[in-house]
C-alpha cells in the first residue's frame, strides 16, 4: 500500500463547500473532493453551546501537497476558527499513483 493525505474541512454552506471543493481541485492541490450533506454541528463558542448546520468536505492529496493545501484552505475560509484536520490514510498503489499525479503542479 502507499500513501495519501486526507484533509477534513467544514463549511458554513453547500455553495461554500462546493467553490472551494472546486478551486482546491483546479489549483491542483488536492485531486479529488467529496463534498457531503449537510449535517449539524454543536461546539461551544463564546461561552455559549451552539448549533449550526455545516457541510463537511473531504479533500485527498498527495503528502507532499498537504501543507500547502492547509494553508489555502485556512487562508479563504470565511470562519474565525476553521476545522481542518488532515491524517495520513493507506491507498492502493494505482490509486496512489493517480492522486500524485493529479496534484502536480504541471499535469
Amino acid at each position: 500500500m502507499s500513501e495519501i493525505a486526507l484533509v477534513y474541512v467544514l463549511y458554513g454552506t453547500g455553495p461554500a463547500a462546493e467553490a472551494t471543493a472546486r478551486a482546491m481541485v483546479d489549483q491542483r492541490l488536492a485531486a479529488c473532493a467529496n463534498v457531503f450533506a449537510q449535517g449539524q454541528s454543536l461546539y461551544h463558542w463564546d461561552g455559549a453551546l451552539e448549533a449550526a448546520p455545516e457541510v463537511a468536505v473531504l479533500f485527498k492529496t498527495a503528502l507532499a501537497r498537504r501543507d500547502a493545501l492547509m494553508a489555502a484552505l485556512e487562508r479563504d475560509h470565511s470562519y474565525e476558527v476553521p476545522a481542518i484536520l488532515s491524517w495520513s490514510a493507506a491507498a492502493t498503489p494505482a490509486y496512489a499513483a493517480w492522486v500524485a499525479h493529479e496534484t502536480t503542479v504541471s499535469a
